[in-house]
């Protein structure tokens, strides 16, 4: 909103230089930040009270869990919607609202916490650890995740990009290496923000375990897409130029300050959990932000540990149906340590050195090509 009204009276905003700043991104993303930190820290408080009044009971722990666990029965849940306040109040004060990019991840993003909404009411409802079932979250999704893919490659095809970009999939540490498939690209779009959504969603289990993760991430893609949506730093780096992209470095600094506002209240112990509000919303959102940026494969790497922490429950799942018996102690892997004996600060901590080391990797492959 800001930007806007700094391009309408763009005149008299010469003779203020404060007032200049807003035309650049960097200014932008560093206020989105700053503002969703302040939204998120000021509801915390207030709105944790109100959500364990409502709540009652609180967010079901799983019987089959560590026993560490029974200490955090009537902790509330939906504590995402922290996060998601500050990214919406960040986002709109800050983002240039013209941005078709901006409002396809706000699409994604706002149709996920939607939909985990409905699953954490349901669990609370019902004091279950069992929601909605996931064939109905996984049809849900991909629906959203294929229109928010349509969408894209859409606006794409109506921007200046490099030749077929629009319906390809960019290779990391390869300069010019494209694969175009076409309109099947859509559906590995659709692959990539359902993915990502569900890897966030399994790793959130402990306090704090995937919101520093998720930042991190975020803080990766804010760089990708401020490089990206700039012709010079794109063509110096012999990235593919997305016009446009840089503007979802403003999100991407939203979920960073939305993010650190939430792990406010949300450090060991934790006063609310994230929930699949914030979760499948988050997962969702840097899968589209990775879409709308062509760096879908960088962001395995990026959000390396997410995809660790799915696969181990698809490996789990797996093994078990086809021998009945069982890899990890228990899945997702975090809770295969804890199960080891490992205290939950330190496997928090652990995965949170892993998930940078992650960030950095994924980020040299901006210039190792």
């Amino acid at each position: 909103m800001f930007y806007l009204l700094y391009l309408y009276y763009a005149d008299v905003a010469q003779d203020y230089p404060l007032l200049n700043l807003i035309q650049y991104q960097t200014v932008r993303v560093a206020l989105a930040t700053a503002t969703a930190l302040i939204v998120a820290v000021a509801m915390g408080s207030r709105f944790i009270s109100w959500m364990r009044v409502k709540q009652g009971k609180g967010q079901p722990i799983r019987e089959d869990g560590p026993v560490t666990h029974l200490s955090k029965v009537g902790t509330p849940t939906m504590g995402g919607l922290m996060i998601l306040a500050g990214i919406a109040v960040a986002v709109l004060l800050w983002g240039d609202l013209t941005s078709p990019y901006i409002w396809i991840v706000s699409f994604v993003t706002a149709a996920y916490a939607v939909l985990g909404f409905v699953d954490d009411y349901a669990k609370v409802t019902k004091q279950s650890s069992a929601g909605l079932t996931s064939r109905q979250k996984l049809a849900a999704q991909t629906v959203v995740a294929v229109i928010a893919g349509t969408l894209t490659v859409m606006w794409m095809y109506a921007s200046p990009t490099s030749p077929n970009l629009e319906t390809s999939i960019a290779f990391p540490f390869f300069k010019a290496v494209l694969l175009n498939i076409g309109w099947f690209y859509v559906l590995f779009a659709a692959f990539t923000i359902v993915g990502f959504s569900n890897a966030v969603n399994l790793t959130d289990g402990l306090d704090g375990l995937a919101t520093v993760p998720v930042m991190m991430a975020a803080g990766a893609f804010g760089v990708i897409s401020y490089l990206v949506g700039n012709f010079l730093f794109a063509d110096y780096l012999q990235v593919h130029h997305v016009p446009g992209a840089g503007e979802l470095a403003v999100f991407c600094g939203a979920i960073i300050g939305g993010g650190a506002g939430f792990l406010w209240y949300n450090a060991p112990p934790a006063r609310i959990f994230m929930g699949d509000t914030g979760s499948l919303a988050l997962g969702g959102a840097l899968g589209a932000i990775a879409v709308a940026t062509k760096h879908e494969l960088v962001l395995g790497i990026v959000g390396g540990l997410f995809v660790i922490e799915a696969l181990s429950v698809m490996i789990q799942v797996g093994y078990f149906k086809a021998t009945g018996k069982r890899v990890f102690l228990m899945a997702p892997i975090h809770h295969h340590f804890e199960k080891m004996g490992w205290p939950e600060p330190t496997v928090v901590i652990r995965f949170w050195i892993v998930a940078g080391m992650l960030a950095l990797i994924g980020l040299s492959t901006l210039k190792l090509r």
